[in-house]
């Protein structure tokens, strides 16, 4: 008989074997998957679009350029542009112009571009009024230093500005503002007005003033900084003058205008007044940082010209004051004298003989016994007291005491 943990048989059964369990197979999870789904046909797949129209894809092209086109509408014309040829031409010049918009410079204008626009209107617009030729620069310079005033803001009128121009041998300078530098201009131009029977916004005096006193006298009369307000009242001005010598006729050209000591027929006024107005229109521009250019060349040509013509006086009024030599060959008026060769290269260029000894003789190139080079702007900042005339000449050749002597005359020609 048999314990109860031993190998035996239970009721006559044949053993069972033992076993720990191993890992089960991939067979034998078959019976713990739930049954396979029957499968299920494939879904159709969506009809192509229709291919659109040559005519609708020609219109695409600016958008496809811009990047602005759907992805479909992107990919129908680049397939398109494969195909034809005349909308793959366009498409590339499309692209070539999307170009130029993307540039990455700066957007800010040309500083020059305001400039030159004027210059071009102002050399190519018809005048309402017909203006004389001989006030044509005048007529120019006030447009254009107007132009710079309307550009500029409220406390810019405010911006130092200091005037410089020779007394004597030496650059004297004052100190002002751009709006005291317009209230100048106004106090000098009504000399023209003056003469011109209008009104004088100094009104009378007991006596003519100098373009100085004049100045000062409208300064003082102000009790306060000038500001923005005098520009209008100076524009207007310079509108009455022109309108006036517009309608004159040809005698007024002639007509006197007293600048205290000496006086200037009317034509040559104008283009000194224009000298001027171009002369501190650039003072203005420089204290508040603006583009400005020369006068037009033929404009530049006639001022160089007016200084040279002044310059045989004031030769004779430094020589009586022992700022000049001593005359060395005087000679009748209208005779050739000895002259200084004065080349003036660049706008406004030219060649001009300046008689030496006499200021009623005359220019001669076979008498001249000097020579001087200067670019044109640079002489009309030397005759506005702006560059030193040891500073001025580019070249120099003869009779160096000559050359000083027509050099400091040409300063002299500056005041206030």
């Amino acid at each position: 008989m048999t314990g109860a943990d031993g190998g035996g048989t239970r009721g006559g059964e044949p053993p069972v074997e033992r076993r720990i369990p191993g890992p089960r197979a991939a067979a034998d999870d078959r019976e713990f998957l739930p049954p396979a789904e029957p499968a299920r046909p494939a879904a159709p797949e969506p009809p192509a679009p229709p291919a659109l129209p040559h005519r609708v894809l020609k219109s695409l092209l600016g958008a496809w350029a811009l990047a602005a086109c759907s992805a479909g509408e992107t990919a129908a014309v680049e397939e398109h542009l494969t195909e034809c040829a005349g909308c793959a031409d366009e498409a590339l010049r499309l692209r070539d112009a999307v170009g130029l918009l993307h540039t990455e410079g700066t957007l800010d204008l040309d500083p020059m571009l305001r400039s030159r626009v004027l210059e071009a209107c102002l050399g190519r617009r018809p005048a309402r009024i017909p203006v004389p030729e001989w006030a044509a620069p005048y007529d120019a310079e006030t447009a254009r230093l107007d132009a710079l005033l309307r550009d500029i803001g409220a406390a810019e009128w405010h911006a130092p500005v200091r005037l410089k121009w020779f007394e004597g041998d030496e650059q004297v300078n004052r100190k002002t503002t751009v709006a005291g530098v317009i209230s100048h201009l106004t106090a000098v131009d009504g000399l023209v007005s003056k003469a011109l029977g209008l009104e004088d916004p100094l009104g009378g005096g007991d006596r003519p003033l100098s373009p100085t006193e004049r100045t000062e006298t409208h300064w003082s009369a102000a009790g306060r900084p000038p500001t923005r307000t005098v520009r209008e009242p100076w524009r207007d001005q310079s509108h009455a003058l022109l309108r006036t010598v517009s309608f004159a006729g040809r005698g007024v050209a002639e007509l006197s205008v007293a600048y205290g000591d000496f006086a200037l027929p009317l034509r040559d006024s104008l283009l000194e007044r224009a000298f001027e107005c171009w002369v501190h229109g650039g003072d203005i521009a420089d204290a508040v940082d603006y583009p400005y250019e020369p006068p037009a060349p033929a404009h530049l040509h006639r001022m160089i010209d007016l200084a040279v013509r002044l310059l045989p006086g004031v030769l004779a009024e430094r020589r009586r004051a022992g700022l000049a030599a001593p005359a060395r060959h005087l000679v009748s008026a209208g005779a050739p004298g000895r002259s200084l060769h004065l080349e003036v290269e660049g706008r406004g260029g030219g060649d001009w003989y300046v008689p030496l000894d006499s200021p009623a003789a005359l220019g001669s190139p076979d008498l001249a016994v000097a020579q001087v080079a200067l670019d044109g702007v640079e002489f009309c900042r030397l005759v506005a007291g702006h560059v030193l005339p040891v500073e001025a000449a580019a070249g120099q050749e003869g009779d160096r005491e000559a050359i000083r002597d027509v050099l400091f005359a040409a300063a002299s020609l500056s005041r206030l």
